[in-house]
Formats: structure tokens, sequence, C-alpha cells
């Protein structure tokens, strides 16, 4: 994809009496070209800056996001990962070990301030069970129809069975559980089956966002059923 890429401080022989900057060379059959793009240690760049992030692992967060949603994981290396972000693969491994790792960090992204959330108020006592778990059901739907990439789609992956992402998979169930333990109060029965609906519904904005990217939600935005999605949680447990 870059053939006429070459890194920082590497020294290219050309042909041509014009180095890549644009900058004139001597008048000989061989010039010697150094390239003068960095990107600071362990991450040197064929290109700029062209993903969201303020440091090498959130570019390449993005970037796999981005791939992961739209090509499939199986369909995505770690080499298109680094040609997107514009690095080498070798110092995309400086900062993930694998493929598996970059997954899990981006799956880890979708539940964690979400469970950070869900504790908070699960221990605010002094507070309607209702008003809590529609806030939690509020930032948590917010977050999964705000992100970037539509992430949570990677939620059903095949790999995600596998012991590698068991603690994703007990971070997940933890988040559930709140949201059961929240709902339980509300209906002032623990095991009353409706507890498990606003989980349910708070992650149905994943599929919502598909549909809102393929033209199916028509004039209807995301946003709008966010709102609508948590007022039907105090409805379906009335």
């Amino acid at each position: 994809m870059f053939p006429n890429a070459h890194w920082p401080g590497q020294v290219r022989l050309s042909s041509e009496p014009r180095c890549d900057d644009g900058s004139a060379a001597a008048n000989d059959s061989k010039v010697l070209c150094v390239s003068s793009v960095s990107a600071g240690p362990g991450r040197p760049r064929l290109v700029e800056q062209r993903r969201h992030g303020d440091t090498a692992r959130d570019e390449i967060l993005d970037a796999a996001g981005e791939l992961f949603t739209t090509r499939g994981y199986s369909g995505t290396s770690t080499r298109m990962i680094a040609e997107a972000v514009g690095i080498r693969q070798a110092s995309l491994y400086h900062h993930f070990k694998t493929k598996d790792d970059i997954l899990e960090a981006l799956l880890q992204n979708t539940v964690a301030r979400a469970l950070a959330t869900a504790q908070q108020l699960r221990e605010a006592v002094g507070e309607p069970a209702l008003e809590r778990l529609q806030s939690l059901a509020r930032f948590d739907a917010a977050q999964l129809a705000g992100s970037r990439w539509n992430l949570g789609a990677l939620y059903l992956l095949p790999e995600l069975r596998t012991e590698r992402f068991a603690e994703f998979r007990q971070a997940r169930t933890d988040l559930a559980r709140i949201y059961a333990a929240l709902a339980g109060e509300v209906l002032g029965d623990p095991d009353d089956p409706r507890r498990h609906l606003p989980f349910r519904l708070v992650e149905s904005v994943i599929s919502m966002r598909s549909d809102e990217m393929a033209g199916a939600l028509g004039a209807d935005s995301l946003h709008e059923m966010v709102d609508l999605l948590v007022d039907t949680i105090a409805l379906v447990l009335k």
C-alpha cells in the first residue's frame, strides 16, 4: 500500500535527484535521502497522524474499531490496522502483543465506565431505585450510541466465548447483575423476571445503531430513541 515508504532515520538510495520531502538533491545519479517524518519512540510513521486519539495506543484502537465493525474481526489483520494508523506493523506490537489484546481493550472500553457508574449508583441507597436505574440506563445507552464505532456489535463474536475473554464476560455479567438488582428494588421482588429487561433494553441500542446506519430508522434519531428507551424502562417495571 505504501511502495515508496521508508522509516525515520533510514537511508534510502533514490534514482531521482529529489528527496521524498520534495527538497532538491545533489545532481548525482545516486543520492541519499533521509525521511523527516518522525512519530517518536516506538512508533515510526508512514504518514502524518490520521486517526483519532491522543496517543499511538488510542489511534490503534480507533483504527481497529473501524475495521472490526466494517470488515469483521476475522477479516482484519494487524497489518491492516497498522496501515490504517500509518505505522509499521512492528510498532503496533509495541502497544499490543496480539489482535486479541486489541479486541479485549475495545470491549473493556464499552463496559468499564458503565460498570463503574453502576457500582456508584448501587451504593447510592438514599435515592429512589427507579431514578438510579434510569440514570444508569441513560448513561450506558448514551455511551453505546455515541461511541465513534458501534463496538457493541462485537459482543456476538464467537471468539468471545473462549477463556481469553473471560474477564470481559465477567465485567458484562457484573453490569447486568446490577441492572437486575436495581430493577428488583423497583419491582419490590428480587425474583421478578422483569428485572432482566432493563439491561436488554439498553443493549438494543446496538442493533438500533446498525439500523440507523442503514437508514432503517427513517426520520427518527438514535439519541431520541435513547430517551424513549429510558422512559420505557419505567413502564415495563410498573
